[in-house]
């Protein structure tokens, strides 16, 4: 048996579920983004008491990296790594990304590629590429669109965009084969991703494990 804690705590929406053979038990959800830290443990204490299973009971824990809020990152990553490390058990990181696309390829949309984005400010975007197979074409990374973003995509075959970076393109993109859809996206796609990992046995260095920010992390001191 394969039981295993998701967090997601990488974008507006923060969750976790707790996952058997790859089927959640139970997901909780937090749309407070501010709140992502205070949340989070005090809501895993509620979905283990909900679901019956105690920390001891786990054979892994599993964690979005990253791309996605710098603060979430940090609190979703400190925390799969002390689970792991206390309990004893794997840890598994997945791209926040690919686990998005991955929720997309499940939802019937329409024939073409797959680019989930989340909202960087401004005018930038945290994206990759994919194929209907999931297959990476753009690795995840950092961008600044502007109206020719993707054209090389685009030229070639339709282009399904999604997340919460997408709305700010929407206006950009007149390329017809630029299709905008919503995506039912929540970390109970994670839970089925680290299940597969958790087969393979593709597991995460939990000393040297850390968020995967894409772009560099700038702090500001004040004067």
């Amino acid at each position: 048996m394969a039981l295993i804690l998701n967090i997601d705590t990488a974008t507006e929406i923060a969750g976790i579920s707790l996952s058997k053979e790859g089927e959640s038990l139970l997901i909780l959800q937090n749309r407070e983004q501010k709140e992502h830290a205070s949340w989070l443990h005090e809501a895993i204490v509620r979905l283990m008491e909900s679901t019956g299973y105690g920390m001891g009971d786990l054979q892994a824990v599993a964690v979005t990296a990253g791309p996605g809020s710098y603060t979430g990152l940090r609190v979703g990553m400190a925390a799969a790594k002390g689970f792991s490390y206390a309990l004893g058990i794997p840890l598994i990181a997945e791209n926040t990304l690919k686990v998005m696309a991955y929720a997309a390829s499940l939802q019937g949309l329409p024939a073409g590629l797959l680019c989930p984005m989340i909202d960087a400010r401004r005018m930038e975007v945290f994206t990759a590429v994919y194929g209907s197979d999931l297959v990476e074409l753009l690795s995840p990374t950092a961008m600044v669109i502007d109206q020719n973003s993707f054209e090389n995509y685009l030229s070639a075959q339709a282009v399904s965009f999604f997340g919460g970076g997408s709305y700010k393109c929407k206006p950009l993109f007149t390329n017809p084969s630029a299709v905008f859809v919503d995506v039912n996206y929540h970390v109970g796609y994670l839970g089925i991703l680290s299940f597969l990992r958790y087969l393979q046995r593709e597991f995460t260095d939990v000393i040297t494990a850390g968020p995967v920010y894409t772009k560099e992390f700038y702090t500001h001191t004040k004067k």
